[in-house]
């Protein structure tokens, strides 16, 4: 076949005291939903992992990995022809002219755009200009510890930021320590990295509500000066109360 050329988130008064000593007088943020729709994004366009607006993001970062179900916008620069929506399918496999099933799951926009091309200069085009687009998400999941009401793991759908992540959590539990809260990832080369936010900056507008990525690990810590004041307070109490001692 010929090649064809293209450009291309009192004692009972000390009781009392001792049960009620919260870190901060807050009100848990309405839980946002991100599950009820996809979001349309395109992943070749790099966004910054941490850092963005609260305004919901129209971009997937760039080292997202596809997964099955996921809906994108394949095309080749002048062939027009060859522009189509393709779904992977269970198997991870995405289904094109031509060359038929490729294998895109676990590779980012740009690894798969790079394959692609890779099979259809073999053959069938010169040089082709291969764009790959994600239009959805699928399922991620993003998992929430420490001193939150419902600490687990939940799906999302697109992208959320720490905020709307936090409220899907529930609020916060006694003691948490909103100033220091931990979010960890796996990085380039398989490292672990952490970042570190004081929520109470973020909801001021004084820091940048980041981004959390699928697989993310949000840790809210208690705070250890509240926690051993509560034990401090309770041990005493119970040495008063003790007919024992």
């Amino acid at each position: 076949m010929k090649t064809i050329p293209t450009q291309c988130i009192g004692l009972m008064g000390l009781l009392a005291l001792a049960t009620a000593l919260p870190l901060h007088a807050q009100t848990p943020e309405a839980p946002t939903s991100t599950l009820a729709q996809p979001v349309a994004v395109r992943s070749a366009s790099s966004a910054e992992a941490m850092g963005a607006p609260l305004a919901a993001p129209t971009t997937a970062s760039a080292d997202y990995k596809i997964t099955a179900n996921d809906l994108m916008e394949f095309d080749v620069f002048g062939v027009p022809d060859m522009k189509r929506d393709v779904r992977v399918n269970a198997s991870g496999e995405i289904s094109l002219p031509l060359i038929g099933q490729v294998p895109v799951a676990g590779l980012t926009a740009k690894e798969a755009a790079d394959r692609i091309a890779d099979k259809y200069k073999e053959k069938y085009l010169q040089d082709p200009q291969v764009s790959l687009f994600i239009k959805e998400f699928t399922t991620q999941r993003v998992a929430i510890e420490g001193a939150v009401i419902r600490p687990g793991i939940y799906p999302v759908t697109g992208q959320l930021t720490l905020l709307r992540a936090l409220a899907l959590s529930g609020g916060f539990a006694p003691y948490a320590d909103i100033n220091q809260i931990v979010v960890y990832r796996q990085g380039t080369g398989g490292a672990r990295e952490q970042f570190t936010y004081d929520l109470d900056k973020v909801r001021a507008g004084q820091e940048k509500d980041p981004n959390i990525r699928s697989d993310d690990v949000i840790v809210v810590q208690r705070n250890a000066r509240r926690t051993a004041l509560r034990d401090s307070l309770f041990s005493d109490i119970l040495s008063t109360l003790n007919p024992f001692k």
